[in-house]
């Protein structure tokens, strides 16, 4: 089987947090260099509050731009009355990935236990750009890139990766 090249994808990093500041936003300084290690590039990186509206300003911004291909965000995935990542996701998805979630939580278990479920990972299609939502703790976003987001973000990820099903994303 020959060997396929890398392709660079652009990637927009978007933290959700009342709290954090790029000085203390460990959880995103991260998913940059996470993202930038495995060759991809990163186009943007931002930090809004827990706000739907604030969330959903800056990801349809993003979805509408081709530049980029996938955005990754962190915070807010939780069940506190301000964690509204999901709900301000979700209308804007074309199509959600679900094993992600599903994925995302068997892993996390292995560290958190049964505290997983508290998790409200998420994944999904919009405007053909893939947008994966992670918890806010730099130790989930590690574990979502490394184990589930990098390999299917390669090309060269066989049997089957999300890079080779991009140009067919707006059929």
């Amino acid at each position: 089987m020959a060997e396929r090249e890398f392709i660079p994808l652009s990637i927009a990093v978007l933290t959700v947090s009342d709290t954090r500041d790029e000085s203390t936003d460990k959880s995103g300084r991260l998913l940059v260099s996470r993202l930038e290690e495995a060759g991809h590039r990163l186009h943007e990186k931002r930090i809004v509050p827990d706000d739907p509206y604030a969330i959903r300003a800056v990801l349809s911004q993003w979805i509408l731009d081709p530049d980029v291909h996938v955005v990754l965000t962190t915070g807010g995935t939780g069940l506190t009355g301000r964690d509204g990542t999901p709900e301000a996701v979700r209308p804007l998805l074309d199509k959600e990935i679900e094993g992600f979630g599903e994925m995302f939580r068997v892993l996390s278990f292995e560290h958190i236990g049964t505290s997983t479920m508290q998790s409200r990972a998420l994944a999904g299609v919009a405007n053909g750009t893939y947008v994966f939502c992670l918890p806010g703790s730099s130790g989930a976003c590690a574990d979502g890139w490394d184990k589930l987001i990098r390999a299917q973000l390669d090309y060269r990820t066989r049997p089957c990766n999300l890079v080779e099903l991009m140009p067919r994303l707006g059929e």
